[in-house]
Parts: structure tokens; sequence; C-alpha cells
């Protein structure tokens, strides 16, 4: 563990004016480590390949230092963990971002190293549909014990972690301002509950306003947190998009959940499809056959879950589809007593749930 003043300086460096993650990073190399940058001559430091004088100046800013040395008692008094760049215990797949941030805070009982971490985010404004799909797909992949990573907003970030809570999963929100504060604010009894069932994470010091230019930067650790970000619900402009653009950019899986072509909050999901930049899911058996996951060492396949909100007559649908499999549409209609256009209405609300899909031939099978 690093000592107070080592802290210091790690936490005074990040605050630096001018100074970003890669020039941090730079700055440290050229003088052999954080301690030796605020040990070096100011002459010397501003000839460092994009370091004028102004920033070299900056560096040992006795300001700077007593900021970062209020921000050391606030991580000690609150059992918050600062996590840098070179320590063993940064999260890997972070560390693998060429952008990563120099020094991220944490709050929480999850590993952020967890094997299977994988992003939920969308749009503030979800609809039903949007509900829905959250749901099936974190109840569908919650018996592979996933990690699930997002923002804490509102709308899907919400319903995601959410849903992970209740299926006791771990769940990651990632913050556009310090710890000290939760927003928004109706989400505060929910993030108690994430600090002991996964976490908190930011990189912005305590006594930082979500500013909405904070949230782009947010946008990057969720991305960089994850071996895969799936788009529940996203329109054509927003956060989501920009967390789908910067998981590509790392070489990141992106996935994407379809929509009607005329609901707006699918358009950002289907320009994602569309431009290749997102694979299409339907439920969560595509996302775990696409992520390759593998059954349990106890030789076991997990059971992916099915909707049990289900209305009476669709119950009686996956009720013929249990017992004889793969069913055509005329034999349901037969078996059901139904009539054929009440019987295709239930069907499709089925489909939408994600509980069977449509083969060739008007044949259904129960995912």
């Amino acid at each position: 563990m690093a000592t107070d003043q080592e802290l210091i300086n790690r936490i005074a460096l990040t605050l630096v004016p001018g100074v970003g993650d890669v020039l941090t990073k730079k700055l440290i190399a050229y003088c052999g480590g954080v301690d030796a940058v605020f040990a070096e001559k100011q002459d010397l430091l501003h000839r460092i390949p994009g370091i004028g004088a102004a920033v070299a100046g900056s560096i040992n800013n006795k300001e700077t230092l007593d900021r970062a040395e209020k921000e050391v008692r606030f991580i000690r008094r609150y059992a918050i963990q600062p996590l840098f760049y070179l320590d063993d215990n940064y999260p890997e797949r972070l560390k693998q971002c060429e952008d990563h941030p120099t020094m991220i805070y944490y709050k929480g009982t999850a590993d952020l190293n967890h094997v299977r971490p994988i992003a939920v985010v969308g749009t503030r404004q979800i609809t039903e549909y949007g509900k829905i799909q959250c749901k099936k797909i974190i109840d569908g992949i919650a018996p592979f014990e996933p990690l699930i990573v997002s923002g804490l907003a509102y709308g899907v970030d919400t319903f995601a972690h959410k849903h992970s809570i209740e299926n006791g999963l771990s769940t990651i929100g990632v913050l556009g301002h310090g710890l000290d504060r939760i927003y928004p604010y109706q989400n505060k009894q929910m993030a108690e509950k994430m600090i002991a069932q996964g976490g908190l994470v930011t990189e912005f010091i305590s006594e930082t306003k979500p500013d909405a230019v904070n949230f782009p930067r947010r946008n990057r650790i969720i991305a960089g947190l994850c071996d895969a970000t799936v788009v529940i619900e996203a329109g054509l402009k927003g956060g989501a998009l920009i967390t789908a653009d910067i998981a590509n950019s790392y070489n990141r899986d992106v996935f994407a959940v379809p929509g009607r072509t005329t609901d707006p909050f699918s358009q950002g999901c289907h320009f994602l499809i569309k431009t290749n930049r997102a694979a299409l899911i339907e439920n969560a058996a595509d996302l775990v056959f696409a992520m390759g996951w593998e059954v349990p060492q106890n030789g076991k396949a997990p059971q992916l879950k099915l909707f049990d909100d289900l209305s009476s007559d669709e119950e009686r649908m996956v009720g013929i589809l249990k017992e004889k499999g793969d069913t055509s549409i005329d034999t349901m209609v037969n078996d059901s007593r139904m009539a054929s256009g009440h019987v295709a209405s239930v069907l499709l609300n089925l489909e939408f749930k994600g509980v069977i899909k449509l083969l060739p031939g008007k044949v259904y099978r129960l995912i």
C-alpha cells in the first residue's frame, strides 16, 4: 500500500492542469517514477516533449498538493481504495486501453478482474420493451455469474443494476462524479446495496459535480472494464453509442438488441447493427453463445431462465412446446383450442419476451 505522501503525489499529478492521462504516463516514464516527477528541476521538466514551461511550473503547485492531501484524508476516512495504473491490483482489462485513467477510486467488494465482465448500457428514457429486454438478458445470463457494469444513470443503467442485485450478481456502477455523492440521488439506496454486492468506481476526486462533460469520460471506463458491451435501447445520439464506439476502439465485443423500426429508442441499436458496429442479439442465449462461455466445472449447463410473468395463455403455449418440442402454429391452434388469430398474438408476445423463436415453416421453439 502506498504511503500517504506517495498517494498525495499520485493524486496531485492527476490534478495538474493541462496534463491528461497519456501525458501523465509519459511524464512518469521520463522521470522514472511519480515521486521523481516532483523531485525533478523545473527547467528539466519543461524540456520533456509535451510539457511546456506553464505545465512544469504547475507540478509543484502548493494548492494542488494541498488538495491532494485533502483527498487522501477523504479516502482514508471512507475506506476507499485508490488504484494507480502501476499498481498490481489495477484492473487488467482497463490497463490494456491506451487512454486508461491514471488513477481510479473504488469502493466495493467485487473483483474488478472478474472472469465474465459485461457492460449493459442504453437510453435514460427506457421503454417497457427495453425493461423487458434488460430483465430477460440479465435473468438469462445470471447462472453464469457475470459481473454487470453500467453507469448508475436513469433508465437502462438503473434496470441493469437492479436486476443484477435481484439475481445475486455483482454489479459495478461507474460514476461521472466523486464518491462523496450519488447521482441521481434516487439511486442512493441501490448504490449502497451495490457497495456490498459489487461496487462503485470513478476517476474523479470528491467534490466533483456530475457535470455533463464527465460522462463521456466515464464511458471509456465502462467499456474498458468489460469483455463486451450490450446496448439494450438507444437513440441515434447519446452515451450508449459513445460507449459502443469506445468498446469497438478497444477491440471489445459489442452487441445490440433490435426493436421495431418505428421506435426512436431502437434506432441507435439498429444503426450499430447496420454499420457492423454491433452484433445482433435477441436473448441471453445469443450472448452466451457469442461470448463462448463454458459449462461450469460441475458439468451442469446453467438453464437460462424463462419469464415468470406469463399470462395463462402464454403459459399454455409454453407448456405445449415443452411437451412436444418444436411445434407448428397449426398444431398449437389445434392443441390449445384457441382461435388462430389469438394464438398468433400470444406467440408474438412470447417472441418479444425472448421465450420462443420462430423457425422456418411457422414452427416455434423454446429458447
